[in-house]
């Protein structure tokens, strides 16, 4: 089945909030787990407003299932990924002031720096991942830098998904094909939810793994965190 990696940066901007430890960031995790997740996702940015490089060494003891840290690959996020091994590292371009991603990469134009970040990675043992647009170009790019994965950007899919389902889902079946195609495992993220991720897997082939985040923990607020993790587990394996 699409595996579930459960990005947690709102429980650290929940936290943040008041300062101290509430809720305790280690023990969601490991809750989320524990509800049948298969992965935990961060994603620290340099000023450290959800998730701190603290919080991704300390994850690093107690997560059981796989580890997932995405992000801009700059020196500090680079030593950090290296020195921590996660089972996947997940390259974002994100700006430093970026509030969330909002853009995939282009994997021409930055073709070089990918090659390489990638290589120092794979080295260590990590999996690596590229966010990209569904744009076949991209993602032959993608291909071209060794990745092993590729994380298609679902945002206009989610979008678009309320007023045209077919057309929204169409340029990610292409580009999902293409991937395979190329040897390139598929991951998905960004605005899936629990209204549109069922639509989404079933269209999608050959897809291994979802990153969700915002609308998860949105909806656990209404229908609480254990439930809300084994509704999406459950329309995953549809």
């Amino acid at each position: 089945m699409t595996k579930l990696s459960v990005n947690i940066n709102k429980i650290a901007t929940l936290r943040n909030a008041r300062g101290g430890n509430v809720p305790n960031l280690l023990k969601v995790a490991s809750d989320i787990e524990d509800f049948g997740a298969h992965g935990i996702t961060v994603h620290p940015r340099p000023d450290e407003r959800h998730i701190r490089y603290a919080d991704v060494y300390a994850l690093k003891k107690i997560i059981r299932t796989e580890f997932n840290i995405e992000g801009n690959p700059n020196d500090a996020f680079t030593a950090m990924v290296l020195e921590v091994q996660p089972t996947q590292v997940t390259l974002v371009p994100d700006a430093v002031d970026a509030i969330t991603s909002s853009a995939g990469w282009d994997t021409i134009a930055h073709k070089d720096l990918l090659k390489d970040m990638i290589g120092t990675f794979k080295a260590k043992g990590i999996r690596t991942s590229i966010f990209v647009d569904p744009d076949p170009k991209m993602i032959e790019g993608a291909a071209e830098t060794g990745a092993d994965r590729i994380e298609l950007y679902t945002e206009q899919y989610a979008e678009m998904y309320t007023k045209a389902p077919e057309k929204a889902i169409e340029p990610y079946k292409n580009a999902a094909i293409l991937a395979h195609t190329l040897g390139l495992g598929i991951n998905a993220g960004h605005d899936l939810s629990l209204e549109n991720i069922a639509y989404f897997k079933q269209g999608i082939e050959h897809l291994e793994e979802v990153s969700i985040g915002h609308a998860l923990i949105c909806e656990a607020i209404y229908l609480g965190l254990e439930n809300v993790v084994n509704m999406y587990i459950h329309r995953l394996r549809a």
